[in-house]
């Protein structure tokens, strides 16, 4: 079983991205092959700084490797160290219908947003496509948003194996629904974009003042709270303290008598104490970047091994060989 996922490089990475993306990619990677990569191409459609680019692609490789991968069990590369998979794109889109596309809705939400948009991000479900067919991969775990960009990868797949013959294999999106949506510091889907992030990687002080500022309602500490499960600090100690600490505060909220700034207070401290270990793995990797660089090098030599061999099958089925 080969097991596929990406992330971008667009910023420092945040509960959100942990949670939705890492955390399960890294427990896969005992359980098959596992081909992680920093989807550096795929930020050109938001990103336009050069050297913020580099910076976040470097800093993405450090979050991963502290986080837990291991390179020993995964192959771990940058995205455009593999430019076989623009290529790949190209032929793909031939067969993509723009109906297919239109459909997508992170283009159409973008759209009704008014942010601005490009061909990139039009065709962004293609290159995922690409992505994940140059690898000839079974597995893809991704979050319930980017659920629908796999399957217009099998939509593709399947048409080009209609019009060429048996070509690609036709992946399986892996959906983690528990913490597919991780909640922001306002409530709504942890994002950059919405500026409601909780990072990884931060500094102490901002990250204490982010969590203490959290917006609460106007109950009094000693007025029982009924709908405590729905209370954010609540569903976001659950992710980060063990279940008997989490159940503890969620049954104090509910019964009455725990201040909310108690409770802010325990999520950063138990959000602090979970990425401890982490912190000092990253701090240790900083320090020796010839290292981090070598595991990207590496990966990506392997990744475009079979890259080239996947896309030689598809060229020499589409006539182009």
């Amino acid at each position: 079983m080969r097991i596929l996922s990406g992330i971008q490089p667009s910023g420092a990475l945040h509960l959100g991205n942990y949670f939705g993306m890492m955390q399960p990619a890294i427990a896969l990677q005992e359980k098959g092959e596992a081909f992680y990569f920093i989807a550096d191409y795929h930020s050109m459609t938001s990103l336009f700084n050069a050297d913020e680019r580099r910076k976040n692609s470097l800093d993405v490789a450090l979050d991963f490797l502290a986080c837990g991968l291991d390179p020993k069990k995964s192959v771990f590369f940058r995205q455009s160290d593999v430019p076989e998979v623009t290529e790949l794109a190209w032929i793909l889109s031939t067969l993509t219908p723009m109906s297919l596309l239109e459909k997508c809705t992170s283009y159409k939400d973008k759209v009704a947003k008014g942010l601005p948009v490009n061909h990139g991000l039009f065709a962004y479900p293609v290159l995922m496509a690409a992505d994940i067919l140059i690898y000839d991969s079974n597995i893809v775990p991704v979050g319930q948003d980017q659920k629908q960009h796999v399957e217009v990868t099998r939509d593709i797949a399947t048409k080009f194996n209609e019009a060429y013959g048996a070509t690609f294999v036709i992946p399986e999106p892996q959906i983690r629904g528990e913490t597919a949506k991780v909640p922001g510091l306002d409530g709504e889907k942890m994002s950059k974009s919405y500026g409601n992030t909780l990072e990884i990687f931060g500094d102490e002080k901002p990250l204490r003042k982010k969590v203490m500022g959290i917006k609460m309602d106007s109950r009094q500490p000693a007025e029982p709270k009924p709908d405590a499960e729905n209370n954010l600090a609540i569903q976001l100690l659950k992710l980060v303290a063990t279940a008997e600490a989490a159940n503890d505060f969620e049954n104090r909220l509910r019964a009455g008598g725990l201040g909310y700034g108690d409770l802010k207070k325990q999520l950063f401290e138990s959000y602090w104490n979970y990425f401890a270990e982490a912190r000092r793995k990253r701090a240790e990797l900083s320090a020796n970047l010839d290292y981090v660089n070598g595991v990207l090098a590496e990966g990506a030599a392997k990744a475009r091994t079979l890259a080239q061999t996947v896309l030689k099958r598809a060229r020499k089925a589409s006539g182009l060989e």
